[in-house]
Protein backbone atom coordinates (compact mmCIF):
# COMPACT_ATOMS: atom_id res chain seq x y z
CA UNK A 1 0.00 0.00 0.00
CA UNK A 2 1.09 3.41 -0.47
CA UNK A 3 1.14 5.39 2.07
CA UNK A 4 -0.34 8.30 0.87
CA UNK A 5 -2.06 9.93 -2.04
CA UNK A 6 0.13 10.34 -4.93
CA UNK A 7 1.56 14.27 -5.11
CA UNK A 8 0.68 16.70 -7.08
CA UNK A 9 4.65 17.17 -8.04
CA UNK A 10 4.61 13.32 -9.60
CA UNK A 11 2.02 14.05 -12.10
CA UNK A 12 3.15 13.68 -15.75
CA UNK A 13 2.38 14.52 -18.86
CA UNK A 14 -0.34 12.91 -20.79
CA UNK A 15 0.36 10.77 -24.41
CA UNK A 16 -0.65 13.14 -26.98
CA UNK A 17 0.25 14.46 -30.37
CA UNK A 18 1.43 13.18 -33.49
CA UNK A 19 5.06 12.77 -32.55
CA UNK A 20 3.95 10.50 -29.84
CA UNK A 21 1.84 8.44 -32.22
CA UNK A 22 4.56 7.95 -35.11
CA UNK A 23 7.09 6.64 -32.21
CA UNK A 24 4.31 4.26 -31.07
CA UNK A 25 4.11 3.32 -34.96
CA UNK A 26 7.71 2.79 -35.45
CA UNK A 27 8.21 0.71 -32.55
CA UNK A 28 5.32 -1.15 -33.15
CA UNK A 29 6.31 -1.61 -36.98
CA UNK A 30 9.82 -2.65 -36.26
CA UNK A 31 8.59 -5.33 -33.12
CA UNK A 32 10.78 -3.11 -30.56
CA UNK A 33 10.03 -3.60 -27.15
CA UNK A 34 10.75 -0.33 -24.96
CA UNK A 35 11.54 0.31 -21.33
CA UNK A 36 9.34 3.00 -21.41
CA UNK A 37 6.59 0.56 -21.72
CA UNK A 38 7.14 -2.65 -19.87
CA UNK A 39 8.43 -0.82 -16.78
CA UNK A 40 5.65 1.46 -16.74
CA UNK A 41 7.76 4.67 -16.97
CA UNK A 42 6.21 7.70 -15.69
CA UNK A 43 7.75 10.30 -18.43
CA UNK A 44 6.60 7.68 -21.55
CA UNK A 45 3.96 10.19 -22.66
CA UNK A 46 6.77 13.58 -22.69
CA UNK A 47 9.73 11.50 -24.38
CA UNK A 48 7.66 9.75 -26.57
CA UNK A 49 6.17 13.00 -27.78
CA UNK A 50 9.54 14.43 -28.19
CA UNK A 51 10.38 11.31 -30.93
CA UNK A 52 12.41 9.31 -28.44
CA UNK A 53 12.02 6.05 -26.75
CA UNK A 54 14.26 3.84 -24.90
CA UNK A 55 15.04 0.47 -26.68
CA UNK A 56 14.77 -2.68 -24.96
CA UNK A 57 16.67 -5.87 -26.36
CA UNK A 58 16.73 -9.08 -25.92
CA UNK A 59 13.11 -9.51 -25.42
CA UNK A 60 10.87 -8.29 -22.58
CA UNK A 61 10.69 -11.39 -20.17
CA UNK A 62 13.61 -10.94 -17.47
CA UNK A 63 15.82 -13.99 -15.64
CA UNK A 64 15.07 -11.73 -12.30
CA UNK A 65 12.32 -10.37 -10.21
CA UNK A 66 13.74 -7.39 -8.47
CA UNK A 67 10.37 -6.15 -6.14
CA UNK A 68 10.91 -2.36 -7.51
CA UNK A 69 10.73 -3.28 -11.15
CA UNK A 70 7.52 -3.59 -13.58
CA UNK A 71 9.09 -5.69 -16.21
CA UNK A 72 7.70 -8.85 -16.48
CA UNK A 73 9.40 -11.80 -15.13
CA UNK A 74 10.30 -15.71 -16.31
CA UNK A 75 11.35 -17.97 -18.72
CA UNK A 76 12.89 -15.59 -21.61
CA UNK A 77 11.99 -16.42 -25.46
CA UNK A 78 14.39 -17.28 -27.65
CA UNK A 79 16.85 -14.56 -29.01
CA UNK A 80 16.15 -12.33 -32.11
CA UNK A 81 19.21 -12.08 -34.27
CA UNK A 82 17.63 -9.98 -36.28
CA UNK A 83 16.87 -7.73 -33.36
CA UNK A 84 20.29 -5.31 -33.82
CA UNK A 85 19.27 -4.06 -37.47
CA UNK A 86 15.77 -3.55 -36.32
CA UNK A 87 17.24 -1.25 -33.63
CA UNK A 88 19.72 0.50 -35.97
CA UNK A 89 16.90 1.31 -38.67
CA UNK A 90 14.53 2.60 -35.80
CA UNK A 91 17.28 5.02 -33.93
CA UNK A 92 18.22 6.13 -37.98
CA UNK A 93 14.03 6.67 -38.20
CA UNK A 94 13.69 8.44 -34.97
CA UNK A 95 17.03 10.59 -35.71
CA UNK A 96 18.21 10.70 -32.03
CA UNK A 97 21.88 12.38 -31.52
CA UNK A 98 21.70 10.42 -28.63
CA UNK A 99 20.15 7.05 -28.47
CA UNK A 100 19.67 4.92 -24.81
CA UNK A 101 19.66 0.99 -25.35
CA UNK A 102 18.84 -1.01 -22.31
CA UNK A 103 17.88 -4.86 -21.53
CA UNK A 104 16.29 -7.62 -19.47
CA UNK A 105 18.69 -9.80 -17.52
CA UNK A 106 19.52 -12.96 -19.50
CA UNK A 107 20.92 -14.98 -16.89
CA UNK A 108 19.96 -17.73 -18.66
CA UNK A 109 22.57 -16.97 -21.37
CA UNK A 110 26.11 -18.30 -20.82
CA UNK A 111 27.61 -14.35 -21.82
CA UNK A 112 24.36 -12.60 -20.19
CA UNK A 113 23.30 -11.33 -24.03
CA UNK A 114 26.76 -9.26 -24.02
CA UNK A 115 27.64 -10.67 -28.04
CA UNK A 116 23.68 -9.18 -28.99
CA UNK A 117 24.64 -5.93 -26.77
CA UNK A 118 27.95 -6.00 -28.87
CA UNK A 119 25.86 -6.56 -32.17
CA UNK A 120 23.53 -4.04 -31.54
CA UNK A 121 25.92 -1.30 -30.54
CA UNK A 122 27.61 -1.93 -33.69
CA UNK A 123 24.92 -2.45 -35.91
CA UNK A 124 23.73 1.21 -34.74
CA UNK A 125 26.74 3.04 -34.97
CA UNK A 126 27.25 1.42 -38.59
CA UNK A 127 24.02 2.81 -39.45
CA UNK A 128 23.96 5.96 -37.20
CA UNK A 129 27.70 7.17 -36.94
CA UNK A 130 26.63 10.95 -35.62
CA UNK A 131 24.78 9.39 -32.70
CA UNK A 132 26.22 8.38 -29.36
CA UNK A 133 25.12 5.23 -28.00
CA UNK A 134 24.55 5.04 -24.28
CA UNK A 135 24.02 1.68 -22.79
CA UNK A 136 22.02 0.36 -19.64
CA UNK A 137 23.16 -2.88 -18.87
CA UNK A 138 22.57 -6.13 -16.75
CA UNK A 139 25.45 -6.68 -14.20
CA UNK A 140 26.05 -9.96 -16.21
CA UNK A 141 26.08 -11.79 -12.63
CA UNK A 142 29.89 -10.05 -12.11
CA UNK A 143 31.76 -11.30 -14.98
CA UNK A 144 34.16 -9.32 -16.52
CA UNK A 145 34.21 -11.36 -19.95
CA UNK A 146 31.09 -10.30 -21.22
CA UNK A 147 31.07 -6.74 -19.70
CA UNK A 148 34.42 -6.69 -21.53
CA UNK A 149 33.17 -7.67 -24.68
CA UNK A 150 29.94 -5.19 -24.24
CA UNK A 151 32.74 -2.12 -23.74
CA UNK A 152 34.91 -3.65 -26.59
CA UNK A 153 32.12 -2.50 -28.96
CA UNK A 154 32.66 1.09 -27.93
CA UNK A 155 29.19 3.03 -26.74
CA UNK A 156 29.83 6.47 -25.71
CA UNK A 157 27.90 6.14 -22.14
CA UNK A 158 27.64 3.05 -19.54
CA UNK A 159 25.05 2.86 -17.73
CA UNK A 160 24.47 0.79 -14.59
CA UNK A 161 22.01 1.37 -11.27
CA UNK A 162 23.37 0.76 -8.01
CA UNK A 163 19.08 1.19 -7.75
CA UNK A 164 19.27 1.97 -3.72
CA UNK A 165 21.69 2.48 -0.40
CA UNK A 166 23.11 -0.89 0.60
CA UNK A 167 20.99 -1.96 3.64
CA UNK A 168 18.62 -2.43 0.85
CA UNK A 169 19.95 -4.19 -1.99
CA UNK A 170 18.69 -7.56 -1.16
CA UNK A 171 15.13 -6.90 -0.28
CA UNK A 172 15.05 -4.69 -3.69
CA UNK A 173 17.07 -6.00 -6.17
CA UNK A 174 17.37 -9.84 -4.69
CA UNK A 175 20.30 -11.00 -6.66
CA UNK A 176 22.26 -8.18 -7.35
CA UNK A 177 24.60 -7.10 -5.20
CA UNK A 178 26.22 -3.17 -4.41
CA UNK A 179 29.76 -4.53 -4.60
CA UNK A 180 28.61 -6.11 -8.10
CA UNK A 181 27.38 -2.72 -9.24
CA UNK A 182 30.47 -0.44 -8.15
CA UNK A 183 32.99 -2.64 -9.27
CA UNK A 184 31.18 -2.72 -13.05
CA UNK A 185 31.25 0.86 -12.69
CA UNK A 186 34.78 1.13 -11.71
CA UNK A 187 36.06 -1.78 -14.19
CA UNK A 188 34.39 0.72 -16.76
CA UNK A 189 35.61 3.84 -15.95
CA UNK A 190 39.71 1.97 -15.70
CA UNK A 191 39.42 1.61 -19.00
CA UNK A 192 38.42 5.07 -19.66
CA UNK A 193 34.78 5.34 -20.19
CA UNK A 194 32.06 7.71 -19.05
CA UNK A 195 29.99 5.98 -16.08
CA UNK A 196 26.65 6.79 -15.39
CA UNK A 197 24.63 4.76 -12.22
CA UNK A 198 21.28 6.13 -10.91
CA UNK A 199 19.19 5.51 -7.47
CA UNK A 200 15.58 5.87 -5.99
CA UNK A 201 14.22 7.36 -3.36
CA UNK A 202 11.14 6.46 -1.23
CA UNK A 203 12.06 2.97 -0.28
CA UNK A 204 13.25 3.67 3.21
CA UNK A 205 16.53 4.08 3.05
CA UNK A 206 18.09 6.96 5.26
CA UNK A 207 19.67 9.96 4.62
CA UNK A 208 22.73 9.05 5.57
CA UNK A 209 22.60 6.04 3.53
CA UNK A 210 21.90 8.14 0.68
CA UNK A 211 24.71 10.19 1.43
CA UNK A 212 26.85 7.03 1.31
CA UNK A 213 25.44 5.64 -1.80
CA UNK A 214 26.59 8.47 -3.41
CA UNK A 215 29.90 8.99 -2.32
CA UNK A 216 30.44 5.24 -3.02
CA UNK A 217 29.30 6.30 -6.34
CA UNK A 218 31.66 8.51 -7.44
CA UNK A 219 34.22 7.20 -5.21
CA UNK A 220 34.30 4.34 -8.48
CA UNK A 221 34.66 6.48 -10.72
CA UNK A 222 30.77 7.26 -11.96
CA UNK A 223 30.51 10.65 -13.99
CA UNK A 224 26.48 11.56 -14.12
CA UNK A 225 24.39 10.16 -11.55
CA UNK A 226 20.36 10.09 -11.30
CA UNK A 227 18.03 10.45 -8.76
CA UNK A 228 14.22 9.99 -8.64
CA UNK A 229 11.11 8.66 -6.75
CA UNK A 230 10.50 5.08 -6.53
CA UNK A 231 6.94 4.42 -7.98
CA UNK A 232 5.22 1.17 -6.55
CA UNK A 233 4.15 -0.88 -10.34
CA UNK A 234 1.63 -2.85 -8.39
CA UNK A 235 0.26 -4.01 -4.97
CA UNK A 236 2.68 -6.90 -5.50
CA UNK A 237 5.80 -4.79 -5.87
CA UNK A 238 7.82 -3.05 -2.67
CA UNK A 239 5.50 -0.66 -0.99
CA UNK A 240 6.28 3.11 -1.16
CA UNK A 241 7.67 4.25 2.13
CA UNK A 242 7.52 7.94 1.24
CA UNK A 243 7.57 10.64 -1.04
CA UNK A 244 10.84 12.47 -1.15
CA UNK A 245 10.29 16.05 -1.87
CA UNK A 246 11.22 18.42 -4.60
CA UNK A 247 12.98 20.36 -2.09
CA UNK A 248 14.82 17.25 -1.20
CA UNK A 249 15.84 16.26 -4.77
CA UNK A 250 16.83 19.58 -5.18
CA UNK A 251 19.81 19.02 -1.62
CA UNK A 252 21.17 15.91 -3.56
CA UNK A 253 21.71 18.06 -6.46
CA UNK A 254 23.60 20.71 -5.01
CA UNK A 255 25.40 17.70 -2.76
CA UNK A 256 26.60 15.74 -6.18
CA UNK A 257 27.60 18.15 -7.79
CA UNK A 258 29.34 20.71 -5.15
CA UNK A 259 30.57 18.58 -2.79
CA UNK A 260 31.11 14.85 -4.42
CA UNK A 261 32.05 16.12 -7.83
CA UNK A 262 29.55 14.37 -9.95
CA UNK A 263 29.74 15.54 -13.77
CA UNK A 264 26.33 15.83 -14.04
CA UNK A 265 23.47 15.21 -11.31
CA UNK A 266 19.67 14.64 -12.78
CA UNK A 267 17.62 14.49 -9.46
CA UNK A 268 13.67 15.32 -9.35
CA UNK A 269 10.69 12.98 -8.45
CA UNK A 270 10.25 11.86 -12.23
CA UNK A 271 13.92 11.30 -12.96
CA UNK A 272 14.20 7.83 -14.19
CA UNK A 273 18.11 6.34 -15.88
CA UNK A 274 17.03 7.47 -19.65
CA UNK A 275 15.07 10.54 -18.93
CA UNK A 276 16.78 13.85 -20.85
CA UNK A 277 19.55 11.55 -21.32
CA UNK A 278 20.35 13.59 -24.44
CA UNK A 279 21.04 16.99 -22.32
CA UNK A 280 22.66 15.21 -19.53
CA UNK A 281 25.33 13.31 -22.12
CA UNK A 282 25.91 17.52 -23.42
CA UNK A 283 26.20 19.18 -20.11
CA UNK A 284 28.64 16.78 -19.51
CA UNK A 285 30.59 17.60 -22.23
CA UNK A 286 29.15 16.18 -25.59
CA UNK A 287 29.23 13.07 -26.79
CA UNK A 288 32.37 11.87 -24.62
CA UNK A 289 34.04 8.96 -27.00
CA UNK A 290 35.20 5.67 -24.98
CA UNK A 291 38.83 4.79 -25.18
Amino acid sequence: METARKPDWLRAKLPAGPRYRQTRELVDSHELHTVCQSAQCPNMGECWSRGTATIMILGNICTRSCSFCAVQTGRPTELDFGEPARVADAVAKMGLRHAVITSVARDDLTDGGASVWAATIRAVRHRNPQTAIEVLIPDFRGQTEPLDTVLDAQPDILNHNLETVERLQRPIRKTARYDRTLGLLHHAKGRGFVTKSGIMLGLGEREDEIAQALRDLRAAGVDIVTIGQYLQPSPQHAPIARWATPEEFVRWHDFGIKELGFGVVESGPLVRSSYHADEQSARYGGEAASA
